[in-house]
């Protein structure tokens, strides 16, 4: 079930992975013309289990002739090359202000988005929802990639600013007419769950742990990743870990 989309800019250019120069430069060779290119990659997270020597990787042409780095890294394979992963970390919160928009996610129904990008504390959170009751929601959008044994986990790599949002939604959770809420999107449909990983970043698992505590929403939903677009499906549940 497909409660919204967004679309992946095309045409993409298939290539392979061979090297990562570091966090936002790749090394690809294209797969027509076996020239060795640069790509600029959005995700800072590790992707170990993605970004492996001669898996496939989808780019996009730069928009901007000048733009330094002519390709950008958009979609990579699961490690069965089964499922395509969205490396995009903006889109899934341009797949979720859509959703908010029709109200279209479930959990959120009741709740009318009021703007996007907001100041709260050290932080700029993703969303600001107002209720019916006259309540306000602060909602955080988390991107998750990695997938093990059906689990989908985050973060892939140790986020101290992910913490520190996590910690500031459980202060607005504890004020009056306010509530907060984490929502965790994968970026791909191979997985059941989502839950924090605690082992890759106990901080966040335990920040994650208390908000929910003080009332934190913990949400989950999952995506179904096509060549052309993205389409937010049906929720899962994520918890703590």
């Amino acid at each position: 079930m497909c409660i919204a989309s967004e679309p992946i800019t095309g045409p993409l250019a298939l290539s392979r992975f061979l090297h990562r120069h570091n966090r936002f430069l790749l090394q690809v060779r294209l797969e027509d013309t076996g020239e060795v290119v640069d790509a600029h990659m959005a995700d800072p997270g590790r992707l170990i289990e993605l970004l492996l020597p001669g898996k496939r990787i989808w780019l996009r042409p730069a928009s901007k002739p000048e733009r330094k780095t002519r390709w950008t890294a958009v979609l990579g394979e699961s490690s069965d090359e089964q499922e395509l992963v969205s490396l995009d970390t903006t889109l899934p919160n341009r797949l979720i202000g859509r959703a908010l928009r029709l109200r279209a996610i479930e959990e959120l129904a009741d709740w009318e988005l009021v703007r996007a990008e907001v100041t709260m504390g050290r932080s700029r959170l993703d969303f600001l929802l107002a209720g019916p009751d006259g309540r306000q929601m602060a909602l955080e959008v988390k991107s998750v990639t990695l997938v093990e044994d059906g689990v989908g986990l985050f973060p892939d790599a140790v986020t101290e600013r992910g913490t520190r949002h996590v910690r500031e939604l459980a202060e607005i959770a504890s004020k009056p007419e306010w509530e907060a809420g984490v929502l965790f999107v994968l970026q791909r449909s191979d997985a059941q769950r989502i839950q924090a990983a605690r082992r890759i970043d106990p901080k966040f698992a335990e920040a994650l742990a208390e908000a929910k505590r003080v009332g934190v929403r913990i949400l989950g939903r999952r995506c179904r990743v096509l060549e052309d677009r993205v389409e937010l499906g049906p929720a899962v549940p994520a918890d703590v870990g």
